[in-house]
C-alpha cells in the first residue's frame, strides 16, 4: 500500500490516499508551527494582506519579513516543479518521492531549529518561518502535480470553496426532468467527498499537531518525519538498487 503512494504510475485512489496523508501532515506542521512562532505558514492570502498592510503603515520590516515568506513558499513549490520534472526526464520511480523526502528533512530541521529559538531568538525565529512557509509550498505542489490539480492540501480556502460549489449542486432544486440534460443541476458527489475528507483530515492533523506540540514540544515533527520518509523511501531505494546493478553492469565488461 505505502508504495502505491508515491509509484509514477498514478491511480485515483492512490491520489487520494496521499492528499489525504499530506493534509493531515500539513494541518499538524501548520498548527503546531503557529504555536511555535505565532504565524500560519500556509495562509499566503493573508501573507499578501499583511505585506500590503504593513507597507501602506510604514512597518517596512515586516513587509519585508511577509514577502520573504510568499518567496519561501513560492520558492519550496517551484523545488517540486523541478524535482518531479528532473526525475521524470531521467524515467526515475522517484519522481514524486525526491520532494516529500526533502519534507521530511526539513521538518527535523524545524525540530532542530526549535530547539535553539530561545537562545538566538532573532536568528532562528525568521529562519524557522521561511523553512515552514518552504515546507508548504513544496508540499502544496506535490499533491497538485500529481493529481494535475484536483487536489491541493494546504489551499483550505479553495477547497471549502469547491465543498460549497458542491453543497450547493447537490441541494438545488431541479424543476426540469433528468432527461432534460440542459438545465439539470447535478452534484460530483465524488467530488464533494474529496474536497470534504482533506477538508477533515486537514482540521484533524491541525488539532494532532497542537496537542502534540504543547505537550511534546518541537520533537512532536519526528513522528511527522519518519513518515513521509517511510511514503517516500520505495521508489528512493528501487532507483538506488537500478542505479548499482547499472554500475555494476558497467565495470563487469
Amino acid at each position: 500500500m505505502i508504495q502505491s503512494l508515491t509509484h509514477k504510475v498514478r491511480t485515483r485512489r492512490a491520489n487520494r490516499q496521499l492528499g489525504g496523508l499530506l493534509a493531515f501532515v500539513a494541518g499538524a506542521t501548520n498548527a503546531g508551527g503557529f504555536l511555535a512562532i505565532q504565524r500560519y505558514t500556509s495562509h499566503m492570502t493573508g501573507i499578501v494582506s499583511e505585506i500590503a498592510d504593513n507597507l501602506v503603515l510604514g512597518n517596512l520590516m515586516l513587509g519585508a519579513a511577509g514577502l520573504a515568506a510568499l518567496l519561501a513558499f513560492t520558492t519550496g513549490a517551484a523545488t517540486t516543479a523541478v524535482l518531479v520534472n528532473w526525475a521524470r526526464r531521467r524515467g526515475l520511480h522517484s519522481e514524486f518521492a525526491f520532494s516529500l523526502m526533502l519534507e521530511a528533512v526539513l521538518l527535523l530541521l524545524f525540530g532542530l531549529l526549535g530547539a535553539n529559538l530561545n537562545a538566538l531568538l532573532h536568528v532562528f525565529l525568521p529562519a524557522t518561518v521561511l523553512v515552514l512557509s518552504f515546507i508548504m509550498g513544496l508540499q502544496n505542489a506535490i499533491v497538485t502535480k500529481i493529481s494535475k490539480a484536483e487536489i491541493r492540501t494546504t489551499h483550505v480556502t479553495g477547497i471549502v470553496t469547491d465543498l460549497g460549489i458542491e453543497l450547493g449542486r447537490l441541494i438545488y432544486w431541479n424543476r426540469a426532468p433528468e432527461a432534460n440534460r440542459t438545465h439539470y443541476v447535478q452534484a460530483d458527489r465524488d467530488k464533494l467527498a474529496i474536497h470534504a475528507s482533506i477538508l477533515g483530515l486537514f482540521f484533524a492533523g491541525g488539532l494532532a499537531g497542537a496537542l502534540a506540540f504543547q505537550r511534546a514540544g518541537f520533537i512532536a515533527t519526528v513522528p511527522l518525519a519518519l513518515v513521509l520518509c517511510a511514503v517516500a523511501a520505495p521508489p528512493l531505494w528501487r532507483d538506488i538498487g537500478d542505479r548499482w546493478a547499472l554500475l555494476n553492469r558497467g565495470q563487469g565488461r
